[in-house]
């Protein structure tokens, strides 16, 4: 066999790998294919859901804490020591 007809097949079996691949949605054999990074992603759906729950809490709870610092930073009156006996008191 000369290269030339082993480029043309190399080619054909890549051709034939992505039709095949856009008919089925890009699974693989491990799961979903995550092509933010390239990477398989086999964490099951619930397991994504409960991690974006808990990272949804936690964002809420670090806005809650930014609006408390922009308070006292804003404060016209001398107040932070009532602030920070309010969140000690948490």
């Amino acid at each position: 066999m000369n290269p030339f007809e082993m480029v043309v097949i190399i080619v054909a079996i890549i051709a034939v790998s992505r039709v095949l691949q856009a008919k089925y949605g890009g699974r693989g054999v491990f799961g979903r294919h995550d092509r933010r990074d390239g990477l398989l992603n086999v964490t099951p759906r619930q397991q994504d859901d409960a991690e974006t729950r808990r990272l949804r809490e936690e964002v809420a709870q670090l806005k809650e804490r930014l609006h408390v610092l922009e308070r006292i930073t804003v404060d016209k009156e001398n107040s932070l020591t009532r602030e920070i006996d309010q969140l000690r008191d948490r």
